[in-house]
């Protein structure tokens, strides 16, 4: 199927800086953003989630900090994106409550990506959010990220809340309306590239310094970030952000790039939980535990006989069937430790047993991988 934004079910909108904030005044673009927010509702109104990553907050923080145009230090752009979030966030809450639409506000760093347990409670903060019909905002957190561990541009931010959250498209909006063989502000015959299905060294080559002096990812950011997300299976779109209705255009068919991505986000996935995870340890599961996976079911405590390994939530572990070799492999909703005390046991009977409640499966049928041959 073509990508589309209407075939969409889940999208991560990225926007630069230069959209929401005038670049000399660092006030802030309301009337832009009241065409988004109707952007936004229309594809809610479809049953579609959105996800929005935004640039601007150090952009608008700056001028009520009165800080000066040319480069900061990394103190003041921290003061300003302190400065600059509230305002950012109060005004994506007041244009998307006009349409009875919940925002609530995620603030990330290159660590809440990388480490496996910060990880998983941030994608599990924003699967609930989704749920209960409210549209996260994210940012980078500046105020507390250092230049060794800031993403430095919300391109790669916005590439890896999609990959982190299962989205089938990221869209990025943008001052430029997609991806030129030259830069097209000295190349007036610049050649457009609609569609790219790989990224190669030409395409890369492609990418110049495409930008705005308020925002700091150019073309060779963008490029970085289909990169990632077509890995992930995720398509991405290049498209031109500054009209008043910019999702509408793109439905429309307005000028952009479409980084096509030959897999899907569960089978990329079910890829990466398959080949690239070593297992920390083994869950021995029963012969009707068995079945139930091999039916399309998530593996529950109920089913497990015994754990083998020292491992933590989020980990990847071995199923093996009970007198038989490996048959999958999952990450696991529990450590080993907690993993032990509730084998054997209904899911109605965890929160008893461990005092919190936790999920109802052991390894949710999306986090896992079978191999049907090797079973019993």
């Amino acid at each position: 199927m073509q990508p589309s934004l209407a075939n969409a079910t889940r999208t991560v909108v990225k926007i630069g800086s230069a959209l929401l904030a005038d670049p000399e005044t660092g006030a802030l673009n309301e009337a832009w953003l009241d065409g988004l927010a109707r952007d936004v509702a229309s594809l809610r109104g479809r049953g579609k989630d959105v996800l929005i990553v935004s640039s601007g907050a150090i952009a608008i923080g700056r001028r009520h900090l009165g800080l000066p145009q040319d480069a900061l230090k990394l103190e003041e752009m921290q003061a300003a994106a302190a400065c600059g979030q509230i305002r950012l966030a109060h005004a994506y809450q007041s244009a998307l409550a006009r349409h009875g639409i919940g925002v609530a506000q995620i603030l990330l760093t290159h660590e809440d990506t990388e480490a496996r347990r910060r990880y998983l409670n941030a994608r599990s903060t924003i699967n609930t959010l989704l749920s209960l019909g409210t549209v996260p905002v994210i940012n980078e957190n500046d105020t507390v990220a250092t230049n060794e561990i800031r993403f430095g541009d919300n391109d790669r931010l916005a590439a890896r809340v999609a990959v982190m959250m299962s989205a089938d498209l990221l869209v990025l909006l943008s001052d430029v309306d997609g991806l030129y063989e030259n830069d097209p502000r000295h190349d007036a015959d610049a050649r457009w590239i609609p569609t790219v299905e790989r990224i190669t060294p030409q395409i890369e080559a492609m990418a110049g310094d495409i930008g705005t002096p308020s925002a700091a990812g150019g073309m060779v950011t963008k490029i970085a970030a289909a990169k990632h997300a077509m890995a992930a299976g995720c398509h991405m779109v290049i498209a031109e952000g500054a009209v008043e209705r910019p999702l509408t255009a793109l439905e429309g068919g307005a000028r952009s790039t479409w980084f096509v991505s030959t897999a899907t986000p569960r089978a990329a996935r079910k890829s990466w939980i398959a080949s690239a995870l070593e297992p920390r340890g083994t869950l021995v599961i029963d012969d009707g535990a068995w079945r139930a996976l091999l039916k399309g079911r998530s593996l529950l405590p109920a089913g497990v006989k015994a754990v083998e390994g020292t491992f933590e939530r989020g980990d990847a572990v071995a199923i093996r069937v009970e007198h038989g070799r490996e048959a999958g492999r999952g990450l696991v909703a529990y450590s080993a430790a907690d993993a032990r005390r509730i084998v054997g046991h209904k899911s109605r009977e965890i929160e008893r047993i461990l005092g919190y409640r936790g999920r109802a499966e052991m390894i949710h049928r999306d986090d896992l991988v079978l191999d049907e041959e090797q079973g019993p």
